[in-house]
């Protein structure tokens, strides 16, 4: 069973991802430990960029790839 990345949209061309965003801690771990090493990535013309690390989608409000605008 496949599960398609998680797409994140954004109103800026630069974003950084570490795969642990969306994870809360509890206990004794940091959330980042769980991810992966931040990297910064930059949306071209296409609208959007997908991390290398985890797939995430991130896509501009209200460009190209945003499917959310139609």
């Amino acid at each position: 069973m496949s599960t398609q990345p998680e797409t994140v949209y954004t109103e800026s061309h630069r974003v950084s991802c570490d795969g642990a965003t969306d994870i809360r801690a509890a206990g004794n771990y940091k959330p980042a430990a769980l991810g992966h090493p931040r990297v910064w990535l930059e949306i071209d013309e296409k609208g959007y960029v997908d991390c290398g690390y985890c797939d995430r989608r991130f896509v501009l409000k209200g460009g190209p790839a945003d499917q959310q605008a139609a």
